[in-house]
């Protein structure tokens, strides 16, 4: 059987431990929402729902129809939940319909076709109303909040009201303490606004990992989970606001992800020579290599070129040159009997080491979303105990 150079792997016990931390933080009353888009932030739609539907978990946000589409055809249980947070394609609102498929309405237009859509299907539409309370990306404002009610009040028989939403701009950063503040008066204005015009949403949901930790106010009827489920926090401030005031200061949540490859040759290098490409690393002493099959094509950042670690046998040892498309070159000299094949880990726990996500946050100033979500589709995913 053909293999590919590396593995991801998912931990059924890390994400158990976090589900039971997240409902923990979040109480009894909220549903719990598992954010699946960006192919399950690079965990693997097909091999992580499934997963998480075992540990319980029964509904799944997505961004777009065709992620919803990759949630259907991964879930086990025809109980579960999937709810599309942003784009329904016009050519796809019949099979949304059709399957169930919850969806925000973010403007007008997306009503539109999804009444025409339902009254064809005769079955009706599942609907959130998505506000726009001061993130002024997506959500309706007042003239198209009071059309789209209009547009539910024409049309009773094709419309379900399952929900009323709202996303806030930055609640992983005190820095946006005000901003979000106001969001939430403006969210519980508009909510009541709403129901005073006769259309009652069945359930009200705001938090995202972030305000689900620092702003209880906003946990509600649902709560939507992303980065947390996966063991991290949205930033060291969502992490430093848990943890302010209580007696113990440790880290609850586990990376539920690790990252494997193998060794694919070892060679030898005297002293004097550049080793890969360019001339930005020279070896001044006798060395020993070498190379792992996973470069930047895989998620391997070339900036993590001479700035980063693997672990092999159990030894932290540097990534030296260029980091390639396919391949990265280790310095290897010190690590004892060496040989082709050996495992080594990129991301994970080898011996008394660790290398997390994070550190590749840290080195590339990027967030730990941006680093899951750009894993590549083809890696392998294995579910592990």
């Amino acid at each position: 059987m053909v293999q590919q150079t590396s593995t991801l792997c998912i931990s059924q016990s890390a994400l158990e431990k976090n589900i039971k931390f997240l409902r923990k933080v979040v109480g009894k009353v909220p549903r719990i929402s598992f954010v699946v888009k960006a192919n399950a932030y690079g965990h693997g739609i097909s091999d992580y729902v499934p997963l998480a539907e075992k540990l319980g978990i029964d509904h799944f946000s997505v961004f777009s129809d065709y992620e919803a589409q990759e949630v259907k055809k991964s879930i086990k249980n025809k109980a579960t939940t999937i709810m599309i947070m942003g784009m329904v394609d016009p050519t796809n609102m019949s099979w949304v319909i059709r399957n169930g498929i919850e969806f925000f309405i973010a403007e007008p237009e997306t009503l539109r076709y999804a009444i025409k859509a339902s009254k064809r299907l005769n079955i009706k539409a599942k609907i959130h109303i998505d506000l726009e309370t001061g993130m002024n990306r997506t959500g309706l404002d007042q003239s198209d909040l009071e059309e789209v009610i209009q547009l539910i009040k024409d049309n009773p028989d094709s419309i379900e009201v399952i929900g009323v939403c709202t996303h806030y701009a930055g609640a992983e950063s005190i820095s946006n303490h005000y901003r979000v503040s106001r969001q939430i008066k403006k969210f519980n204005k508009l909510d009541k606004w709403i129901r005073e015009q006769g259309i009652t949403p069945q359930i009200r949901h705001t938090a995202c990992s972030a305000a689900s930790v620092s702003y209880p106010q906003t946990r509600m009827d649902l709560v939507r989970i992303g980065v947390m489920q996966y063991g991290f926090w949205p930033t060291d401030e969502t992490f430093i606001s848990y943890i302010n005031g209580r007696k113990i200061k440790k880290n609850p949540l586990t990376p539920i992800l690790s990252w494997e490859s193998k060794i694919m040759s070892v060679k030898d290098v005297p002293a004097g020579e550049f080793i890969g490409y360019g001339d930005s690393f020279l070896a001044n002493e006798d060395m020993k290599i070498a190379i792992v099959p996973v470069g930047y094509t895989n998620g391997y950042a070339r900036i993590l070129s001479n700035r980063s670690s693997i672990l092999v046998r159990g030894m932290r040892v540097s990534v030296i040159g260029t980091v390639n498309m396919n391949l990265s070159i280790l310095n290897v000299s010190q690590v004892p009997d060496i040989k082709k094949g050996d495992k080594v880990i990129l991301v994970g726990t080898q011996g008394e080491h660790t290398i997390s996500f994070a550190s590749f946050r840290e080195q590339k100033n990027a967030l730990n979303y941006e680093i899951l979500a750009r894993l590549p589709g083809n890696i392998p995913r294995k579910i592990v105990d």
